[in-house]
């Protein structure tokens, strides 16, 4: 006895499809977690490392608003003092993975703002990541001022030679 069987079904094999919902949840892999421990960075590593990195840039003349640049100008001058402020004008907010920065800068009289803060995002996102292995997120650069050059004629004249 012979039988035939019609189905309607595809006759390719199904596998089970991978769920995106499950594909969400699965921790990503991280270099600061590891079998043998956690590694955390804090706050200000990264901010010293961003401000670091952030002044590597030419045209950047100097960081920080007003108030924390004469605050810092103050602070450099009392005998003592570890010199200049490298995390001055630098905000981050820091992750178990990811790090997200904000900087405050003055830039050099004459410089393309919008070029010079694309060498800005592109120098500290890559210095962080190659240093401390976190995500950098986000490089948000405020420009609060311009520095303008002293013109050789507003200099007040020596009165001495």
């Amino acid at each position: 006895m012979t039988s035939t069987l019609t189905s309607t079904e595809p006759t390719t094999p199904t596998t089970p499809a991978r769920s995106t919902a499950t594909a969400a949840v699965l921790p990503r892999q991280s270099r600061l977690s590891t079998t043998d421990g956690k590694i955390v960075i804090a706050e200000n590593v990264v901010q010293k490392i961003a401000g670091i990195a952030c002044r590597e840039v030419s045209g950047v003349h100097a960081m920080g608003g007003g108030s924390t640049r004469a605050f810092g100008a103050i602070r450099e001058r009392i005998p003592g003092s570890n010199g200049p402020n490298v995390a001055q004008g630098v905000g981050v907010e820091v992750g178990e993975t990811e790090a997200a920065i904000d900087l405050d800068i003055v830039v050099q009289y004459g410089i393309s703002i919008a070029d010079l803060g694309r060498s800005i995002q592109r120098n500290v996102k890559t210095s962080i990541e190659r240093m401390t292995g976190l995500n950098v997120v986000e490089v948000n650069v405020s420009v609060d001022d311009v520095h303008m050059p002293e013109a050789p004629e507003d200099r007040p004249e020596s009165r001495v030679s």
